[in-house]
């Protein structure tokens, strides 16, 4: 794990929860694991007060789950769950495309095409963080961009959970196989000539292909053969 150690520019409350986020994202805490309080507070070198308070930020994300007289743990999905993302990002993905190419067409393709650099790289070094990043980076540059603070509010409240199931559970199989990558690459051109048909055609089968990776990995894991 990387080091837990706090800057002292901003509040301990949060900055445990933008570092407990970011290790969760990046499946330094696996998905349903305990997150035990203690323990952190003695990493962060704070009380346990501003790891509770880390804590709830992190479950109004939907990244943790606590349980009163149980613990904390990272959220992990149904299948169902994943199903009822997957449709969320259908509906709204497209959507706020269209609404980025008429605020920031120029803004967004430059940030796609750095998204798309650094899947490319990501895959050559075999680096599935990495490529979990950048896939994040290409998906939130465009709702970032739309002009729309209610579709951006309204993406923020799975952006966190989505980009933890892309470093945990899809980025293994993308870095292994082109098609991800490539397909990236697609919508990134679809994009940029403005085709949004044939731009949410592909959006929506790339976020079904993702959604049936995190179930295949979800139930291969041996917590889910085992019970």
């Amino acid at each position: 794990m990387k080091s837990l150690k706090l800057e002292p520019q901003k509040s301990r409350a949060r900055l445990v929860f933008e570092r407990l986020r970011d290790a969760i994202i990046d499946g330094e805490f696996a998905l349903g694991s305990m997150i035990p309080e203690e323990t952190l507070a003695q990493s962060f070198g704070v009380s346990r007060t501003p790891v509770r308070e880390a804590l709830n930020l992190l479950q109004i994300q939907g990244l943790v789950v606590i349980r009163p007289q149980v613990g904390s743990f990272v959220f992990s999905p149904s299948v169902g769950d994943v199903e009822a993302l997957c449709r969320f990002r259908m509906i709204l993905e497209p959507r706020a495309a269209e609404l980025a190419f008429a605020h920031d067409r120029a803004g967004v393709v430059e940030a796609l095409e750095r998204a798309v650099a650094a899947m490319e790289a990501a895959v050559a070094a075999g680096d599935t963080v990495a490529y979990g990043r950048a896939d994040t980076a290409f998906h939130d540059s465009i709702v970032a961009r739309s002009g729309n603070a209610y579709v951006e509010e309204a993406y923020r409240l799975v952006a966190s959970r989505v980009a933890a199931l892309r470093t945990n559970l899809s980025s293994p199989v993308d870095v292994m196989t082109p098609r991800s990558y490539q397909e990236h690459r697609r919508l990134l051109d679809l994009f940029d000539r403005g085709d949004f048909a044939a731009y949410e055609a592909l959006m929506t089968a790339h976020i079904q292909g993702s959604g049936r990776t995190y179930v295949t990995t979800l139930e291969a894991r041996p917590e889910s053969r085992s019970g």
